[in-house]
């Protein structure tokens, strides 16, 4: 690792360890990572972040073109900081989709070429295991080599538990139809305290991980996040991150992992103020410390909004996600700063090149398809 800008004996003596192991590629542990994140200066966790993206990605900062198809917005689960899910499907905000209507939405992009789809949307009780193989079969169909990133680890739980099947047995079935690889969306924090308070109907985070890794010896891989800045401390935090890396030690199977910030527009948490910025870089530059595992650590744009996502690059992010093309709401209801997310490839190569880095489109797994 680099270490020009690291003087360790400017660094406060209880962090000099802990320093010199993370420039040494040394593992910390969960005690040194908790004392890391909640003591050392933003300048320093900021520079050792820069430090290991160059190391794993050079100069490179990835994208893709993608879009989200959102089948529903209905859910059965009532998570405090959602402002996406309705209970009730004759609210006039509520919506959820046919087969055909998701279909068509990719068809308008038949002359585009996006490289992949995103499926993810509320728990609804209706569009069930085989409801979604149907679709899966059609979109391939359609463009056989799209690639299908669908439905989280919640989503599956459901789906799988309807259908009386297990997961392995779920995650074959929707493997064999077309998808090919699951989000990383459910995870909010793993601490069950924390997680009984702010989403407690929906599955624990055993059946998370248990999921993720299911598809991952299937050979399905996945993304993984975390919700964070809402009523979680450093120490669910460490914790959270701490379990994703032991199980991408296990399976190797995530590509990335996105943390993501908590927004407070129209759900049961409202009350709760947004984390700052510095609050933002000090999560992704610790992230990218501690998950030495993960090669990559995405800044979702559309959540964090072009200017923040472009500063964190700078503190250890090497990819900001796809094109999106407005085809999102999760988190538009939420009052992100991206209220119509949409960025062309020439808005994100600029933005990429605005810091002086080199712009990458790549494939869902991380293929480099041209570099801009």
């Amino acid at each position: 690792m680099t270490t020009t800008s690291i003087n360790i004996e400017q660094v406060d003596l209880e962090l000099q360890e802990i320093v010199q192991k993370v420039i040494s590629n040394i593992r910390i542990n969960k005690a040194e990572g908790l004392l890391f994140y909640t003591k050392a200066p933003l300048t320093l966790l900021g520079s050792l972040a820069n430090s290991i993206r160059e190391q794993k990605n050079g100069n490179k900062v990835f994208f893709n073109k993608n879009i989200h198809i959102e089948p529903t917005n209905i859910c059965v689960f009532d998570c405090k900081f959602c402002a996406y899910s309705i209970k009730v499907s004759k609210k006039k905000d509520a919506w959820e989709l046919s087969i055909d209507e998701m279909v068509d939405k990719l068809k308008a992009y038949e002359n585009k070429d996006i490289t992949e789809v995103h499926l993810v949307g509320g728990v609804h009780p209706k569009m069930g295991l085989h409801y979604f193989i149907e679709l899966i079969k059609k979109i391939k169909n359609i463009r056989p080599s799209i690639h299908v990133k669908a439905f989280t680890a919640v989503e599956l739980e459901y789906m799988c538990r309807k259908a009386k099947v297990s997961y392995k047995e779920g995650l074959q079935m929707l493997k064999d139809a077309g998808q090919d690889s699951l989000p990383g969306g459910g995870a909010e924090i793993f601490d069950t305290e924390i997680r009984n308070e702010i989403c407690a109907d929906k599955c624990n985070s055993e059946t998370w991980l248990e999921i993720h890794e299911t598809a991952h010896n299937l050979g399905m891989p996945s993304n993984a996040t975390i919700l964070y800045g809402h009523i979680e401390k450093p120490i669910h935090i460490v914790d959270h991150l701490d379990r994703l890396r032991n199980l991408q030690d296990k399976t190797g199977g995530f590509n990335t992992f996105i943390p993501l910030k908590y927004r407070n527009g129209n759900n049961q948490m409202s009350h709760i103020n947004e984390v700052g910025i510095i609050e933002d870089i000090r999560l992704y530059a610790f992230s990218r410390i501690y998950m030495d595992n993960f090669n990559h650590l995405k800044a979702y744009w559309p959540m964090i909004g072009r200017n923040t996502t472009q500063s964190l690059l700078a503190f250890g992010v090497d990819d900001i996600d796809g094109t999106i093309d407005d085809t999102t709401k999760i988190y538009s209801m939420a009052g992100a700063e991206e209220q119509n997310p949409a960025m062309s490839t020439e808005d994100i190569v600029k933005l990429i090149k605005g810091v002086g880095r080199t712009p990458i489109e790549r494939d869902t797994v991380y293929n480099t398809i041209k570099e801009h």
